[in-house]
């Protein structure tokens, strides 16, 4: 097995997280704040090659009703995006709640709300990952 990368796609920002060799643990990685959809898209591609991920998994912001909104539209635009950049597959995990989780999480381990605002897209790519990990083990 390889490395999983996932995306919680924001609007200003992008929160990242990668599995370890085994898939199965998820840890957050990184946040990076949104330029374009193209220089996003290079920096996606450089960081899976970076990783050697074999996987990236797009965080779907479903409604509560579990529909497609026009956020996940756009999350799934931006996949297709940048699978046609990348020689790996993009998969999708509904990421709803997984921000308030993440702000759970984090308040729990004692952070300060400072700390917290600056690792919480993280903290929840790293839930769709264990998610997406739970949904299908050995993708």
């Amino acid at each position: 097995m390889a490395r999983l990368l996932g995306l919680d796609l924001g609007e200003r920002r992008i929160g990242v997280a990668v599995s370890d060799a085994g898939q199965t643990m998820a840890f957050p990685d990184r946040v990076l704040v949104r330029r374009s959809a193209k220089a996003d898209r290079q920096t996606l591609v450089a960081l899976v090659n970076e990783l050697g991920v074999e996987r990236v998994v797009v965080g779907l912001p479903l409604t509560m009703e579990g529909e497609h909104g026009p956020n996940a539209e756009r999350a799934r635009s931006f996949g297709q995006y940048l699978a046609r950049a990348l020689r790996v597959p993009v998969d999708y995990q509904d990421e709803r709640l997984t921000t308030i989780e993440a702000e759970e999480r984090l308040r729990a381990s004692g952070l300060s709300l400072g700390q917290r605002r600056e690792r919480i897209d993280a903290a929840a790519a790293a839930i769709i990952l264990e998610d997406y990990m739970r949904d299908h083990p050995g993708a």
